[in-house]
């Protein structure tokens, strides 16, 4: 009993944050023309309705949805209406996940879940967003995280309508969609495709086109409405990156324009190329060793490389690669507690334009409190823990002195937080030049860049060096 009360505890300290950061300031408020992403998502409440499926209900206030008049529409009621849905989606949806999955870590003490879980639902990214500036991440995102759970537990079927819910209800759930397909597929592959193996995968397959169906059939009446839809969700015109994003093309664009030198059609090509070349390794490992391990991983590489080189990224895309780093923080404490923070980091120009330095700054302390206590991070930095033992044993059969690797890795960590910190109060404190108005906002996104590279190849390493392990121990057993 003594286990779901501190869980309970752990929910409920979770939830107060969320309430606490929902009470501040939101993306946009009571700035007309544009507003902002609270605007965004009643406005889409209001076309909804309006545009041109009448069958939707006007169940509390008709004055909320009115076509074209609701314009910036920030009354009181409606912005507590607003907030208790996002709070709503948490409870009903991603929270009951995030306890599952939890409860459900294998070889790890009760303490341990809790403080996992604890740690889980103080990531201040998905609270500062979603409470925050105003979205339904959450949403997605525990869909996203019930279909691991499916997957991971072999319950393949219900785990792909998990997914095919994710990727229906938000489409930069495409991040994670390779990885499922890989770990599925090379389940099919290990039963074998002339028998259980080939059940599996037209099961599968029927799940996922009557998944998509359903939710696509209210958009089937008319032609042009589906194709509407579908350059929503996918806005190519809208060029190669948007705001000051921390991934590749951005940070590049310092040193060469490529949205003004390329035509439009190359710059889809390019990064295309970029993006399937760095996630292949992982997807082709992960189809031929499928494995829950090798799955999570995969997960945060996959879409590790699909924010940094893939086309029209927001830099609140980031979330997509956090919660597959939440889903190993019991693994490897201290690189993921590292990346949780540089994820957040990387989305402070965007949190300030909100005005949620405060909010920002007391969640990250709380969060980093959270983890440092509960995991023992700095003490979690030998190459075993760091899961680089492996790695580090196949370079020393070349380079025998190569055994200062924790060292630099704790050194960077040092640099790394000293760096954000610094970048975070010139940020705040300082007036960038006149001739370089956006300074600090590319400073913050390309030192973000780095270090998402640094961690793009840290997963990597622990994908690719896996297998080795995984063999020497069986041959142990």
């Amino acid at each position: 009993m003594e286990k779901w009360y501190l869980m309970t505890a752990a929910v409920l300290l979770g939830l107060t944050v969320r309430w606490t950061v929902s009470l501040n300031s939101y993306s946009g408020a009571g700035k007309p023309p544009m507003f902002g992403d609270y605007e965004a998502q009643r406005h889409w409440q209001e076309i909804t309705f309006n545009l041109p499926i009448k069958q939707w209900a006007k169940f509390i206030n008709p004055d909320w949805i009115a076509l074209h008049t609701s314009r910036g529409y920030e009354s009181q009621a409606h912005k507590l209406f607003m907030r208790a849905t996002v709070l709503i989606a948490d409870l009903l949806i991603y929270i009951p996940a995030v306890v599952l999955y939890c409860c459900c870590l294998k070889e790890i003490s009760t303490k341990k879940k809790i403080a996992s879980a604890l740690c889980i639902l103080l990531y201040p990214g998905l609270i500062l967003i979603d409470y925050g500036h105003f979205q339904y991440n959450s949403v997605s995102l525990g869909f996203a995280l019930w279909g691991v759970l499916g997957v991971s537990y072999d319950w393949d079927l219900l785990g792909s309508l998990a997914f095919c819910l994710a990727i229906n209800y938000k489409q930069m759930e495409l991040y994670h969609s390779l990885p499922f397909f890989c770990f599925l597929l090379g389940k099919c592959f290990k039963k074998g495709l002339k028998g259980k193996g080939l059940v599996l995968l037209i099961k599968l397959a029927c799940t996922v086109v009557a998944s998509f169906v359903l939710c696509w059939l209210p958009f089937f009446t008319e032609r042009e409405q589906t194709l509407q839809v579908l350059r929503r969700l996918f806005p190519v015109d809208r060029g190669l990156f948007e705001d000051k994003v921390a991934n590749i093309w951005c940070s590049f664009s310092v040193f060469l324009k490529i949205r003004d030198i390329l035509p439009h059609h190359i710059q889809i090509m390019i990064s295309f190329c970029f993006t399937f070349l760095s996630l292949l390794p992982a997807c082709i490992k992960l189809t031929l060793h499928p494995s829950p391990k090798g799955f999570r991983f995969t997960l945060v590489s996959c879409a590790l490389s699909f924010f940094l080189f893939s086309f029209q990224v927001h830099e609140k895309s980031i979330l997509l690669v956090s919660l597959p780093v939440c889903l190993v923080l019991s693994e490897i404490p201290f690189m993921s507690t590292w990346f949780l923070l540089v994820s957040t980091f990387s989305m402070l120009p965007l949190l300030l334009k909100d005005e949620l330095l405060m909010p920002s700054v007391v969640t990250v302390m709380a969060f980093f409190i959270a983890c440092a206590t509960s995991f023992s991070i700095f003490e979690k930095t030998s190459e075993e823990e760091l899961q680089l033992k492996c790695f580090s044993t196949s370079v020393r059969k070349y380079f025998t002195c190569f055994t200062f690797l924790p060292r630099i890795i704790q050194h960077l960590f040092l640099l790394s937080v000293i760096t954000m910190i610094l970048l975070t109060m010139m940020t705040v404190t300082l007036d960038p030049p006149q001739k370089l108005p956006d300074l600090f906002s590319v400073l913050v996104c390309f030192v973000s860049c780095l270090h998402f590279l640094f961690f793009l190849v840290y997963f990597n390493i622990i994908i690719m060096w896996d297998s080795k392990n995984g063999r020497s121990q069986k041959k142990i057993n």
